[in-house]
């Protein structure tokens, strides 16, 4: 599944590709997991200039004129392409065709990618965002008893951590994924907060130089410790692997448990 670095790059390159053109043909495909129909579709998007593309916490946003927003959700394996003319991508779930005769195709093969217009605000901050304070986050984990990596990856609290990141953020900051929210101190607060914008901020830049176009898939070579073919941390440390809720998580005994 990409993740919030992976997106902030997709969105980056789909505004620049993208911004400015008319929209002239918009076709919903499958309509199994879209929010709207495919007429409300057509009728807000077609003929609408897009603005700009930007990132919501998991979500990539379209803004287009009178601030109609188009949000996409990728799921686990949607995918974005470009196309000339004619769409040859298999598996589409909603197509845009603009007045270039370019077009973008969001795909997914177990057709659970998410479309959506004018999505919901929901008050939650984003993890890169202002409001993603290490106040916020201090007050927020001082009256949870939950397991730290749960809350990191809870969008209804911190919007935009996925799981392969909450595990580099937990060894960064040198706090076992196991360790109760609010045993926390003050202190290794603190470094959660800085490891969040750190991890993802430096992932965002190893993408962007990598793969400076992508608009699809993961980039995950680089990840210090969330990776199936490391057996030591960048430290010496043996990483140790563990399933929490049903996902592989990634650690070492350098992490500090708060119980």
């Amino acid at each position: 599944m990409p993740e919030l670095p992976d997106l902030q790059v997709f969105s980056h390159n789909l505004d620049k590709q993208l911004s400015g053109k008319k929209v002239t043909q918009v076709q919903l495909k499958n309509a199994k997991k879209a929010k709207q129909s495919a007429a409300a579709f057509k009728k807000a998007l077609e003929g609408n200039k897009l603005k700009e593309v930007y990132r919501e916490g998991k979500e990539l946003r379209f803004r287009f004129k009178d601030d109609v927003i188009l949000g996409m959700h990728l799921m686990l394996h949607g995918k974005l392409f470009y196309y000339e003319a004619e769409n040859p991508n298999k598996h589409t779930i909603l197509e845009l065709l603009f007045d270039d005769n370019s077009g973008l195709a969001l795909t997914d093969y177990q057709g659970m990618a998410v479309a959506s217009l004018n999505p919901e605000e929901t008050g939650v901050p984003d993890a890169l965002s202002d409001e993603m304070t290490a106040d916020f986050l201090k007050e927020t984990l001082a009256k949870k008893k939950t397991i730290i990596k749960k809350l990191l990856l809870d969008q209804h609290i911190i919007r935009g951590i996925g799981n392969a990141y909450a595990d580099e953020i937990l060894w960064v900051a040198g706090i076992s994924p196991f360790s109760v929210s609010n045993k926390i101190p003050a202190a290794k607060v603190k470094a959660l907060h800085k490891a969040i914008h750190k991890v993802l901020k430096d992932a965002e830049k190893n993408i962007r130089k990598a793969h400076p176009d992508i608009i699809a898939g993961e980039v995950r070579d680089f990840l210090k410790i969330h990776s199936p073919k490391q057996t030591l941390s960048p430290t010496g440390a043996t990483i140790e692997q563990q399933a929490l809720n049903g996902r592989k998580t990634y650690y070492t005994a350098e992490q500090e448990l708060f119980e």
